[in-house]
């Protein structure tokens, strides 16, 4: 990915702001919601959900006894 960046800036062929903007966003919300779903199925469960099974592909982190 780092060599490909190097290449274009390198060549100075102009890549259009907006499309790196609109890339950069949309990575960054996907990071958003995995990070926070996996920070939410780790976290105390809200009322009502003590009793719910962690799916199977979240890591389990922590102490679970608490």
């Amino acid at each position: 990915m780092m060599n490909l960046l190097l290449e274009i800036a390198a060549s100075g062929a102009s890549f259009p702001a907006g499309t790196i903007l609109l890339v950069v966003g949309i990575l960054g919300f996907v990071a958003a919601v995995t990070l926070g779903s996996i920070a939410w199925y780790n976290s105390k469960r809200p009322a009502g959900w003590e009793g719910a099974e962690r799916p199977d592909f979240m890591p389990k982190m922590g102490d679970d006894s608490k």
